[in-house]
């Protein structure tokens, strides 16, 4: 693990590869966006996805869409984005496939892969098996909170041994 992300929602990870840190081929899984708040409504996928190829711009990086399709993950909604772009501050080629997953809470969830194109061949089955185990944990239900109006009954499981008066 190379540590968290956006804010303790995400994590990056990578195998241990040769070349410096910031060369390396990795996977990022993290929420995305929230869910909304009160009656705001979200980003939504499509949102998200020009919020990525938007942040891909602004770091003067330009790059080219190989690939989107819609998709489902865990039955929830899903769209997918691969780009593959040239990073100009260090020059390197990469290709990222973005999955883009939304939540019952419609919180957007990501899990992207992040390799030079030479490696796509290697690192997209760890991609797809990361997908195919995907499964959002349910909320448990809130614990039974007795009605302090209610009469208090008593827990029939509950046995109490039988008073007997002291010898006092």
């Amino acid at each position: 693990m190379l540590g968290e992300i956006f804010g303790g929602h995400g994590v990056v990870i990578a195998p241990v590869q040769k070349q410096d840190r910031t060369q390396w081929d990795e996977i990022t899984v993290a929420m995305v966006a929230p869910p909304p708040e009160g009656d705001a409504e979200g980003l939504g996928l499509n949102g998200i996805i020009q919020q990525a190829t938007s942040g891909l711009r602004e770091s003067g990086q330009s790059f080219q869409t190989l690939q989107r399709q819609e998709r489902t993950v865990d039955n929830k909604p899903a769209q997918m984005l691969k780009v593959q772009y040239l990073e100009k501050a260090t020059g390197r080629n990469w290709i990222e496939e973005m999955v883009f997953i939304e939540g019952p809470d419609n919180e957007i969830y990501s899990v992207a892969l992040k390799c030079a194109p030479e490696n796509l061949a290697r690192r997209e089955p760890v991609l797809a098996s990361t997908l195919a185990n995907w499964t959002l944990l349910e909320p448990e239900p809130p614990p039974d909170i007795p009605d302090e109006s209610a009469p208090s009954q008593p827990n029939p499981s509950i046995k109490t041994p039988p008073v007997t008066p002291s010898p006092h």
